[in-house]
């Protein structure tokens, strides 16, 4: 079988649907941000923390429902972090941002040491995985059904919250005001609307979903949880946002480009590949999509300068 032969195949899809989840959480997450005129560099480690959580509370309990909710709420105490700092202290973005980031790695080091006495990981005792869902009859459907079936809830999460998204921005009070405000706060201000309130309710959202891509990213398939083993997935998330320019149906093809990457490059090293140079696929794919997203972003911004009105 050739390595073309071994990519295109119905368990290659399954390990794409399992990838694209946790990037696809995090990506519309930031786009709700995004969308409110912040670029949320946060969702690393508002993923870590929640993967964190997930692990430790669900096998804890033996229970992987509470690990996920969880992971939610760890994911929201950083997101609160993240918008008292910025809304309230008038912190830069970026800056607080980086700041979740390292935050999250080391609380979650440190925790690891504390409760299992090992700074890299925790012990196999303590795995927890999320349940499989069976399609039933539908799971015998050509291609298709071999690569959705048995997949956990949060596969299906990640691809409902896409139309939700939509719906959510582009057909609600919330929404308009939420777009207002990233598009022209002053003139949001004077029309009434709450800046502050609608733009923590975006941060909150992303850190919700946030909780939800850690959750699917630990207990999917290992179970376990290693020291910053997100491994810039949340960067990849904020790629996919970027070059789908916040729009939940855009943003969800560059998290599909994206998930393949990585799912290729673990079968390219399988295949016999050298190991580094598969590692690197994602991430090249990543800065070649960033620089087409900047140069159509800098394409957007010029027009939009054309077709305002020049003062008389």
């Amino acid at each position: 079988m050739t390595v073309l032969e071994q990519i295109f195949t119905a368990g290659t899809l399954f390990v794409i649907l399992a990838k694209v989840a946790p990037i696809l959480l995090a990506a519309i997450g930031g786009a709700f941000t995004q969308q409110g005129n912040i670029l949320n560099i946060g969702l690393e480690g508002m993923m870590l923390i929640g993967a964190f959580a997930a692990i430790v509370v669900g096998s804890a309990v033996d229970s992987a429902l509470v690990g996920v909710l969880a992971a939610v709420v760890a994911a929201l105490i950083l997101a609160a972090i993240y918008a008292a700092a910025t809304l309230w202290a008038g912190a830069d973005n970026i800056v607080v941002g980086i700041g979740i980031n390292l935050l999250a790695a080391g609380v979650s080091i440190f925790l690891l040491e504390v409760f299992y006495g090992n700074p890299g990981s925790s012990p196999a005792s303590s795995r927890i995985t999320l349940p499989r869902l069976s399609l039933g009859p539908l799971g015998d459907i050509p291609f298709l059904g071999a690569a959705t079936d048995n997949q956990t809830a949060l596969v299906w999460v990640a691809f409902l919250s896409v139309p939700l998204a939509s719906f959510v921005l582009f057909r609600t009070r919330y929404g308009v005001h939420l777009r207002a405000v990233g598009e022209d706060e002053p003139a949001a201000l004077a029309a009434g609307i709450d800046v502050r309130r609608v733009k923590m309710q975006s941060i909150l959202i992303s850190g919700l979903l946030c909780g939800l891509a850690g959750a699917q990213l630990a207990m999917a398939t290992l179970g376990t949880f290693t020291s910053n083993m997100t491994a810039g997935r949340g960067f990849i998330a904020v790629a996919a946002l970027t070059f789908g320019l916040a729009r939940p149906v855009r943003t969800m093809i560059a998290a599909f480009i994206f998930g393949a990457a990585d799912a290729i490059a673990d079968l390219l090293g399988i295949a016999g590949f050298n190991s580094s140079i598969a590692l690197m696929v994602p991430y090249v794919v990543t800065i070649v999509a960033l620089v087409f997203a900047g140069i159509r972003f800098r394409g957007w911004r010029k027009s939009r300068v054309v077709a305002q009105p020049v003062p008389v």
